[in-house]
This record gives C-alpha cells, sequence and structure tokens, in this order.
C-alpha cells in the first residue's frame, strides 16, 4: 500500500486558522500538525486537538508576532517594536546574499520555542522544523537544539527528497503557486512513484481567514480551500480507492 503524509502548519498564528485545522483533523484526513509555540493562539489551538489523534511538531516561527526571548537579546530578528521581522526582510536579504541572522540568537529563541512547545502540550514535539524563511543559521539553529534535546530534526528541501527515521520525504508544498486546486495537487503528488524507501509528504495550511490573517499572511483563499479538501469525503474516498495510507511522522 502506497503512503502519504498529510500536514497542517501554523496552528497557533490565529483563532481562525485553528479553528480550520482542528476541523482538518477531526473531520478530515489530517494526522499531523505544525505548532507555533511563540504565538499567542497557540494554547487555544492545543486546546482544540486535546484528545484528537494528531501527531505534533514545532513548527519554529521567526517571522510572525515576538519572540518569546526578550527582543533586547535578540536584535537580529527583531524590528524597532519588539515583534519578529518579517518574511519579507528574509527574501529580501536572500537576494542580497545575505543572512542577517544571528546563530547565538536564533539558539535562544529556538530553545524557548521548544519549552513552551512542552509547556503547552506536555509532551516532545513528534518532528522538529521551522516556518521557512531564507536563513542557513536558522537551519544551523535548529541542529543545535534538536542535538542539544535529542530531538526528531526534520530537514526542508524542495529539490530533493529529505531523510527522516529511516523514510525519504518528498516534499509537495503548492499552496502558494497560481491556480492552485488542493485536491488536484495532493492526488498528483500522492500517485508519484517514490519507490519502496520513499513517502510524499504533502505540506497544507488549513485555515479559516480573520483579521490578523489577512493583515500578517499573503496566504489567505488557499488556506479555507484546503479545510474544504482535507475534510471532503470526496478525498477520503479517492484516498481509500487508490489504497493510499495517510501516515504520521510516528508511522516512519
Amino acid at each position: 500500500m502506497k503512503r502519504i503524509l498529510i500536514r497542517a502548519d501554523d496552528l497557533g498564528w490565529t483563532e481562525a486558522i485553528n479553528y480550520g485545522i482542528a476541523k482538518s483533523v477531526t473531520d478530515g484526513v489530517i494526522r499531523s500538525v505544525g505548532v507555533m509555540p511563540n504565538m499567542p493562539a497557540a494554547k487555544h489551538g492545543i486546546e482544540l486537538l486535546r484528545g484528537a489523534d494528531v501527531c505534533l511538531g514545532q513548527h519554529t516561527n521567526i517571522c510572525v508576532g515576538r519572540p518569546l526571548t526578550d527582543p533586547s537579546l535578540v536584535p537580529s530578528l527583531c524590528q524597532e517594536n519588539g515583534g519578529f521581522k518579517p518574511s519579507r526582510a528574509y527574501r529580501e536579504a536572500a537576494k542580497r546574499g545575505e543572512d542577517f541572522v544571528i546563530l547565538d540568537e536564533v539558539v535562544l529563541e529556538i530553545e524557548a520555542q521548544y519549552k513552551r512547545f512542552v509547556e503547552l502540550t506536555g509532551q516532545e514535539p513528534h518532528y522538529f522544523e521551522a516556518h521557512a524563511v531564507a536563513s542557513a543559521n536558522l537551519s544551523k539553529g535548529l541542529e543545535i537544539v534538536s542535538k542539544r534535546y535529542g530531538l526528531p530534526l526534520l530537514p526542508f528541501d524542495m529539490d530533493r527528497p529529505v531523510h527522516f527515521r529511516g523514510t525519504d520525504l518528498y516534499i509537495s508544498m503548492e499552496s502558494m503557486m497560481p491556480g492552485y486546486d488542493p485536491f488536484e495537487s495532493l492526488k498528483t503528488a500522492a500517485l508519484r512513484d517514490y519507490g519502496p524507501d520513499g513517502c510524499c509528504m504533502f505540506v497544507c495550511h488549513p485555515g479559516y481567514l480573520d483579521d490578523e490573517v489577512l493583515r500578517t499572511s499573503s496566504l489567505t483563499i488557499p488556506r479555507t480551500q484546503e479545510v474544504a479538501m482535507a475534510t471532503a469525503l470526496e478525498t477520503r474516498r479517492w484516498l481509500d480507492e487508490n489504497g493510499i495510507r495517510v501516515v504520521t511522522y510516528d508511522e516512519l
């Protein structure tokens, strides 16, 4: 039987996103969820999923909201108001071939978010990765903290498979692509041949919209479309008819 890992990112960004993710878990095919530990709505999201059969990971975030660390200790990550520099700043720096993230500072924040994750969930993260920004030092920081605490680091690479617990994971993440159709994207990704040791990792961002999402995220309508895809009977029926089993990181 073929496998697919369907992951939802961004739990905690806003309560509206939390409600969409929770519905995608309880009424749909999402079984792995990434938590943004620094966000004020993270506790709300965890409570919505309390008792659900879901694999929770740390979706480390350094570009939305505020750091858990005192901003004066992580100035390379922050704006003058103490909030994180937005993802746009990382993209612009990458175009210039720069990485403004100071390694020692980002390690402090990653570690703080790990401790908050444990506090909120009462468990260790089942996978450990980051909300995507262009920073080599963020990646190095994740490696340092994962080794320090024995955490299951999940690399991210859109161009080649990443290795996790003996499995080659092939990432599919098309939410920002023009004309994106979540169901068609899922079907295309699931039917590819990944070999005997490979598995598709379909990353999506289901959620509902509120003013905070519209103000802080460039990803909007596809979030609601992904809730619809994840909860549609047609999706579950298609996976069953094609002999595709939805797995979590714990099952790899």
